[in-house]
């Protein structure tokens, strides 16, 4: 039985709507923690940020445009099969962190954690009908998801795609513009502009 490719516009849809209940959360709502609290969630937020952006570029340094063309197992590939996953989970976590909510942060992290989880076990198998023996040995020693750094292996060097990472830089852009957007919504609500429906912790 031949096993098709994932359809990616099922996990576009997922994020969006997901994008979109977000937005509407984060606009009628304000966070409980205030002051050095909040301050300490947010720069821990944009932290995590810069660690998925820089992550997802040294991802895509290594996987390029060659995603289901090649097998790649060195790099990130090498600690865990999916890194522009983990990296994104992560990104998701610090974006909810930057609006100052750990329920925020845990929420969106577990979004993530389970689209990526589905997207990432129909994928293997996808790859496992692809590459076959190559792959299933790969998979025995590689998380699908969280990582084993004590697997990290490298090449001398690795050929990328300028297009790739280019596209892979602006999509990390949109996660560091969580961080002013969420800065404008705190002004709204401070001068009243946008209305404060509940508060979350």
């Amino acid at each position: 039985m031949r096993v098709l490719p994932v359809k990616q516009r099922t996990r576009i849809h997922a994020f969006q709507a997901g994008g979109i209940l977000l937005a509407t959360v984060f606009l009628l709502t304000q966070p409980v923690l205030v002051g050095q609290a909040h301050e300490l969630l947010e720069m821990t937020g944009l932290g995590l940020v810069a660690i998925c952006v820089a992550g997802r570029v040294w991802s895509s340094l290594y996987i390029g445009s060659r995603k289901n063309r090649v097998l790649v197992t060195s790099g990130p590939y090498s600690i865990t099969r999916n890194p522009l996953y983990l990296f994104s989970t992560i990104g998701a976590v610090g974006i909810g962190l930057i609006f100052g909510s750990i329920a925020a942060a845990l929420g969106l992290g577990l979004l993530a954690y389970g689209v990526f989880m589905v997207t990432a076990t129909k994928e293997a198998e996808h790859l496992s009908a692809i590459f076959g023996s190559r792959y299933d040995a790969y998979a025995r020693q590689t998380p699908l998801f969280w990582p084993n750094v004590f697997h990290y292996r490298d090449l001398p060097e690795v050929a990328f795609s300028p297009k790739a990472l280019r596209r892979t830089f602006v999509d990390g852009l949109l996660f560091l513009a969580a961080f002013p957007a969420i800065e404008a919504i705190e002004h709204l609500q401070t001068d009243g502009t946008l209305p404060i429906l509940m508060r979350v912790l």
